[in-house]
């Protein structure tokens, strides 16, 4: 088993059919499966084997499509990196992974290669063109072996690597191409979503790839580019994150909808049900929400396209997945009472890369414990409720609080510091921090803003901080988020 099996198949049975389009720019399945086998063949020439960690740092351009398969077919595993990483953070998941190596687009260049020097790795700047001989065997690899691992987070701690393996990936791009999207080979599929996030690697590359159907690429999301998109290029699903929503809502002309424009589907966040319900009528099509995580492939639930649809809900579990609610100690809690989602199927992670203890922790008993809390209806649909963990979820992304606050807590004028969501009507969550200053210190709160700026992704820096004089804590001396509020 190999997930690049899917481009395997597809360029057997539709060669010269579209697989990735940019705008004018279009690889049909052939010059894809051609480009893949080139990148194989350069990732022989430094040596990588299979088992071997290769990092990928690219927007959402069509040699992305080409590096994610090559990697896979040489028996390597994919580690995906935001292009909008800094130094500090390319080094840390390339020590972490131990990658040989990172594919990084030009544009990415000066952050990558500076991280890989830290990190001890080659670092090979892509062009667009891909040197090398084909290699145009695919290696063959085990249903467990990893063939992606993802960087997630908790509260506490680095980010950790969810290892995916060729079995989890593969059926959830089954069930998802065809229990959830019906994918056939004239579809068209919005590629707008982040490919390195695992929603738009699963429900966008590997199940438009595995059904034979196009995926159009967008690099960056602009409301007047995309609809111009979904109508020139015939789009007949669309995959999104609230805020795309929202956007393309409040952009639309009326009377202009895309023509062939079928389905929509959610995820990422909730989606207010107002913005749901605006969206089909303006649109005219329908929109599923579904639930899911890096450490679950990602999907988990869904609502089904051919069951009732509740606006609110995140569905009920989509084929060979199970899920619960559970209290602290494990047990099921009853139908109507708030419990954390608890997970089990094909689709849960193989574990943390090289984090015993947090495996354990996040699967005690082979049911992996999602940090979200929801509630469950008399008709098994789920509906979430709040999250547990402490994360961040600013315009689809994930921001995890503790690794701003370590950034903050290196600022020499910084004595304390609290990162938290504040709710916003564009991005459904901001990135807030609350700040102490060490006594004497005259740094402003726009100074700790751009310090942070400086050395993380643009997506995750503070755009809210405030200073105070103290931090709220409770008897043991623990900062009390909760009771944390931005200045009105």
């Amino acid at each position: 088993m190999n997930l690049a099996d899917f481009l395997v198949h597809s360029t057997e049975q539709f060669p010269d059919r579209p697989a990735i389009r940019l705008d004018d720019d279009v690889l049909t399945y052939a010059e894809l499966n051609q480009q893949s086998a080139r990148v194989a063949g350069l990732l022989a020439r430094y040596g990588v084997e299979a088992g071997d960690r290769v990092a990928l740092m690219l927007p959402n351009i069509p040699p992305f499509a080409a590096a994610y398969y090559g990697i896979l077919r040489a028996g390597g595993v994919v580690v995906p990196m935001n292009p909008l990483l800094k130094e500090r953070e390319v080094g840390y998941y390339l020590a972490d992974s131990q990658a040989l190596l990172i594919l990084a687009w030009e544009g990415c260049e000066a952050a990558a290669r500076a991280g890989a020097a830290k990190a001890g790795a080659e670092c090979v700047v892509v062009k667009g063109e891909w040197d090398a001989p084909p290699l145009d065997n695919v290696v063959e690899r085990q249903a467990s072996d990893t063939a992606v691992i993802l960087y997630t987070s908790g509260t506490t701690g680095q980010p950790k690597g969810a290892e995916l393996t060729h079995a989890n990936l593969s059926a959830n791009v089954e069930v998802t191409a065809r229990d959830l999207l019906h994918l056939g080979p004239s579809d068209v599929v919005f590629g707008g979503l982040p490919l390195f996030h695992s929603f738009g690697q699963t429900c966008g590359l590997n199940a438009a790839v595995s059904a034979g159907a196009c995926l159009t690429l967008v690099p960056r999301f602009e409301p007047g580019k995309v609809l111009e998109v979904l109508e020139r290029d015939g789009v007949t699903v669309f995959e999104g994150v609230p805020t795309m929503y929202v956007a393309l809502l409040g952009t639309k002309e009326k009377n202009n909808n895309p023509t062939r424009l079928r389905l929509c589907v959610s995820g990422g966040a909730a989606l207010p049900v107002e913005v749901l319900r605006g969206f089909e009528k303006e649109f005219g099509c329908v929109i599923l929400e579904g639930y899911g995580l890096s450490e679950t492939s990602p999907v988990a639930s869904f609502n089904h396209p051919d069951r009732e649809r509740k606006p609110g809900s995140i569905g009920t579990p989509i084929r060979g997945v199970s899920m619960r609610l559970v209290d602290d100690r494990g047990a099921e809690v009853p139908t109507g009472e708030v419990g954390e989602i608890a997970i089990k199927g094909h689709n849960v992670m193989k574990g943390y890369w090289r984090r015993e203890d947090a495996t354990a922790e996040a699967i005690p008993d082979g049911w992996f414990r999602s940090g979200d809390l929801a509630r469950q209806d008399e008709d098994g649909y789920f509906f979430i409720v709040d999250r547990k963990k402490e994360m961040i979820i600013r315009g689809g992304y994930n921001v995890y609080p503790r690794e701003i606050e370590e950034v903050l807590y290196e600022h020499p004028a910084v004595a304390e510091a609290a990162v938290v969501g504040v709710p916003d009507a564009v991005f459904g969550e901001e990135v807030g921090a609350a700040v102490v200053l060490k006594p004497g210190a005259a740094e402003t709160a726009d100074d700790i803003r751009d310090y942070v700026k400086s050395s993380v992704a643009a997506y995750k820096y503070p755009r809210l901080v405030w200073l105070l004089p103290e931090l709220p804590k409770g008897p043991t001396g623990k900062i009390l988020k909760r009771s944390i509020r931005p200045p009105s």
